[in-house]
């Protein structure tokens, strides 16, 4: 069954207006990736045309969508926002089918972190730089609690609990900058659940 046609056209739109806009608008991003992670979640849909899809899965054709989306001109210079990530947390939850080499875990915690940074108001490198497959996320990634909202590492812990899926990467750095914010080490099982 194939989407219908006003799905592909607005996806075709929103990719429109996010690839050429001059304005920023990180809320048509965080839309275009609501329709790959409805695709991911059904298997059909405009993201997933010409192609197998199953349902609950996540391939390389889905993260270069994300990466896309992520890296358009109209968002390219702004860090990623809360909603952006709401939506990628929304995408990690729902694909329990990974067939993308670890594509998406790599995507997924960089993105979370530069948006924690930068909600942070801690300076992050741009999307192109921070979200790159080739470009570690030690390498600008905050290591000390200095800075970092508590707000915002609540709310991914928030977002991280009892979740059958977790990311390692994401977890150890938020644990890290947790406990650099001095929470007690006991409180850490509240903030997440740690079972992996």
């Amino acid at each position: 069954m194939s989407a219908p046609s006003s799905s592909r056209t607005n996806l075709s739109d929103l990719i429109r207006d996010i690839e050429t806009s001059a304005s920023a608008d990180r809320d048509l991003a965080a839309r275009a990736l609501g329709i790959v992670r409805d695709g991911v979640i059904t298997g059909e849909g405009p993201t997933t045309e010409g192609r197998v899809h199953f349902s609950r899965a996540i391939d390389a054709v889905d993260v270069a969508w994300c990466m896309r989306i992520l890296n358009a001109m109209a968002v390219a210079d702004l860090p990623v926002s809360r909603a952006e990530a709401e939506t990628l947390f929304q995408i990690n939850e729902a694909a329990s089918e990974r067939n993308d080499d670890g594509r998406f875990d790599d995507l997924f915690a960089k993105a979370i972190v530069h948006h924690a940074a930068s909600a942070s108001g801690l300076p992050v490198p741009p999307r192109s730089v921070a979200l790159s497959p080739d470009t570690a996320i030690e390498s600008w990634a905050p290591t000390q609690a200095i800075g970092v909202n508590i707000e915002v590492l609540e709310w991914i812990a928030a977002q991280m609990r009892g979740k059958r899926r977790s990311n390692r990467k994401l977890m150890a750095l938020v644990a890290t900058l947790i406990g650099a914010a001095t929470l007690p080490l006991i409180a850490l099982p509240n903030v997440f659940d740690l079972g992996m």
